[in-house]
């Protein structure tokens, strides 16, 4: 079964009456010579009325705007009439929109590809508030000297006092060579930097400035090997090492109080470890273990999640839970207790985020010191988490992949572990039961409650700074004087830049909304409500143009000129029909023109236009009746047939259809029956089929060659029923006859 043509099912039939009207007043015309005002109404559609309620422009009636604009509630792709939102986006980045809310709200860093391990460091130095004042004591010509200090001075001050919500952390990672398209581990980048940063501030003739690195970062440790027969040291137990970090072992335990009692734990040596002591001249039994001579003012623990595997030569991330408390005692783990309560209040988690070791992403969790709130630094982001380290109510947020223990929940969304206080580590790490857990903790941070360094509060001599300027200085809250003349040039920069940009949004967004006022005003205004009232006619694709466009050019008519410099019939469709008060509003503002009016018709298209309709009329009648004598030929009904045409030809021709004047399709009814000698070929040749036509038959095709090529008549040579073959031709041949029939016997 067929499948039914539904193409054209729902299309309206088109309406001829106007084409015959319009024909009918032409011929009048052509006939007369003279033109009417109703002519024109009726040949340049004026009579047609105002058109209202259309989805799209109609060409074939000037008195039709509908489609120009879109509705009050629509919107284009792009143009005068693009959402606001998307005009504002093509004007570029709004600078506004990398300002901090406030300076009291953290700023983030860039990532330059793989940064994030050092972004994560950085962050957690910058926001301890003695290692910051440290920073910012610096003396400026040390500065100039060390490149690096001159770097994280600008990079810490900028996170203090800029106005912009990230900071570019390109020239300080320039400046320490790092490679920004390769993960590192943070744990070696803060090793490292402490030890870099140790080193060139030891040239610092502030004492505060030049210990800043030690004073709050350093430990000490021994390793202790203790003879059980004589309970002698060793002589190595004496010396004394210094750390930055503890390593804990997290591998098969569940919290930070396991890890801790693994550290210190006590080995025995007995067996085929026996230990030789000297005092006792013999091999021995004994003990090794690790004791914490003294502890920094911040304590870096890093929790080893990264183990070998021998059999695969290749490294693996830990990702059990593992458990940490809010407050840490480290008083009996020091080996003299005797030093002072060691109480630790949690600061940092830095976290990575990822299962494999040498990817993945690095993110920090930071408390601020002076507001107790908790923030997320994750490179240019930054969130507030609230008094939580991983948010308020996280034990919920699974999201984070970091969770409190589940358990009793305080009355500000803390969790308390259950399990408080049950064995000796526990109460060692923590005198209460608030305690966190994480799969991805990677580094804790733990600040003293009480600092031993407090002397960093006080101005200190010999600082090149001025004392008022260190007494701002040591409370956190300033940068130097060498620097904050940076920032201060920095921020009017970028307060500046908003401005502008908010002057340059107001300014298009006030353009744009008065050119749509204007284009809606003009096009309410744009009827002429009758055919008495003046009027002038305007380029379609101008007002289009001027539509659509937030800056449209100058008025151009040129486009709707014929030769006269009128406004032709055949122009029309291209055209509008402005009321006067609308065409004076436009050429007032947009100049241009020329202007068209009411009596800009042209006459002499109009007469020649009517000259072509009849002249098109005969020539379609006489094609016809030629038509008819040429299917005669063809069906071999003719027979006074006295000049030749290709059959070819002749057949293509009746099948074209028929039009007012003759076209390049007409040319040449000759030219394949004609030899290269110019005379008439041999039949036999291929495509030389040729047939007899009637004389008035050959001269409608001879004056329609003559119409379209009048200075080449090569293409339609004549030959008439007495015309001779080409003798060479023919000779030619007869000669390929020949020798096909010599190779037809050959081959028999």
């Amino acid at each position: 079964m067929s499948r039914p043509t539904t193409r054209s099912k729902n299309k309206k039939p088109r309406l001829d009456n106007n084409a015959d009207r319009s024909s009918e007043i032409l011929r009048k015309i052509h006939a007369l010579g003279e033109i009417t005002g109703d002519d024109v109404n009726q040949l340049y559609n004026i009579w047609k009325p105002v058109c209202l309620g259309c989805r799209v422009n109609s060409k074939d009636n000037p008195n039709c705007f509908c489609g120009l604009i879109p509705s009050t509630t629509g919107s284009r792709k792009s143009g005068l009439w693009q959402k606001m939102s998307e005009i504002v986006h093509a004007m570029g980045p709004d600078p506004s929109q990398d300002l901090r809310d406030s300076l009291d709200f953290p700023a983030g860093l860039t990532n330059l590809g793989a940064t994030c391990y050092a972004n994560s460091i950085l962050q957690c130095l910058y926001m301890n508030t003695s290692f910051r004042r440290g920073v910012f004591s610096i003396e400026s010509d040390l500065m100039k000297q060390q490149p690096v200090l001159n770097q994280l001075a600008w990079l810490f001050a900028q996170l203090h006092g800029s106005k912009r919500s990230f900071v570019e952390s390109a020239p300080f990672i320039k400046t320490l060579e790092l490679d920004n398209g390769v993960q590192q581990d943070s744990h070696e980048f803060l090793t490292l930097l402490l030890s870099l940063l140790e080193r060139c501030l030891s040239h610092s003739r502030n004492p505060a400035a030049r210990t800043i690195v030690q004073d709050l970062f350093r430990g000490s440790v021994s390793h202790v090997t203790t003879c059980s027969k004589c309970g002698k040291d060793s002589e190595a137990s004496s010396k004394i090492e210094d750390f930055y970090e503890l390593e804990l072992n997290v591998m098969g335990l569940k919290s930070l109080g396991e890890s801790l009692d693994d550290y210190l734990n006590v080995e025995e040596l007995n067996g085929e470890n026996q230990y030789f002591c000297d005092s006792c001249s013999e091999r021995v039994d004994a003990t090794r273990s690790i004791k914490l001579r003294s502890l920094p003012a911040v304590l870096n623990i890093q929790l080893k999640r990264c183990v070998f595997l021998p059999k695969t030569t290749t490294k693996k991330k830990i990702t059990s839970a593992f458990s940490f408390p809010r407050e840490l005692d480290m008083t009996e783990r020091l080996s003299d207790p005797a030093q002072g309560d060691l109480v630790y209040d949690l600061s940092a988690v830095l976290i990575h985020k990822g299962t494999a070791v040498n990817s993945g992403h690095y993110i920090a969790h930071i408390k601020d010191e002076k507001t107790g709130q908790w923030w997320e630094f994750d490179d240019e982001s930054v969130s507030k988490l609230g008094c939580h380290p991983f948010g308020e109510g996280s034990s919920k947020t699974m999201s984070r992949d970091s969770q409190t223990e589940p358990s009793a929940q305080t009355s500000n969304g803390d969790t308390k572990s259950s399990n408080a206080k049950k064995q000796s580590s526990e109460t060692a790490v923590s005198n209460t039961d608030e305690t966190f857990s994480s799969t991805d903790a990677y580094m804790l941070m733990y600040n003293l409650r009480h600092s031993k360094i407090n002397r960093l509060e006080k101005p200190i001599n010999g600082n090149s700074a001025d004392e008022d300027d260190f007494a701002s200085i040591s409370n956190g809250n300033s940068i130097p004087p060498y620097l904050s003349e940076e920032i201060s040039n920095s921020n009017a920069t970028l307060t500046e830049a908003c401005q502008q940009y908010k002057l340059r949004k107001e300014k298009e967004s006030d353009h744009i909304t008065e050119r749509r006022q204007e284009v809606r005003s003009v096009l309410s205004e744009a009827p002429v409500q009758s055919c008495d009232e003046p009027y002038f006619w305007i380029s379609m694709n101008w007002l289009r143009e001027w539509a659509d466009n937030i800056t449209p050019s100058v008025l151009d008519n040129t486009t709707v000129q014929c030769l006269h410099g009128k406004l032709p019939m055949s122009k029309v469709s291209s055209a509008k029909r402005l009321s006067a008060e609308a065409w004076l509003k436009l050429f007032t503002k947009y100049n241009g023109g020329p202007a068209l009016g009411n009596q800009d018709y042209c006459k002499d298209c109009l007469i020649d236009a009517a000259r072509k309709l009849v002249s098109g009329e005969s020539y379609r009648d006489r094609r016809k009746l030629m038509k008819e004598i040429a299917e005669s030929v063809l069906s071999g009904n003719c027979s006074d047939g006295t000049y030749y045409v290709s059959k070819a030809w002749l057949q293509q021709w009746v099948k074209r259809k028929v039009l007012d004047a003759p076209s390049e399709a007409d040319v040449g009814p000759t030219v394949p029956i004609c030899c290269p000698h110019g005379q008439l070929m041999p039949e036999q040749a291929s495509g030389a089929k040729r047939l007899l036509v009637p004389e008035n038959l050959w001269l409608f095709f001879y004056e329609d060659a003559v119409k379209v090529k009048s200075d080449d008549m090569v293409d339609c040579p004549t030959f008439t029923m007495d015309s001779e073959q080409c003798s060479q031709c023919s000779n030619e041949l007869s000669e390929v006859a020949c020798m096909e029939d010599s190779l037809r016997l050959s081959g028999l």
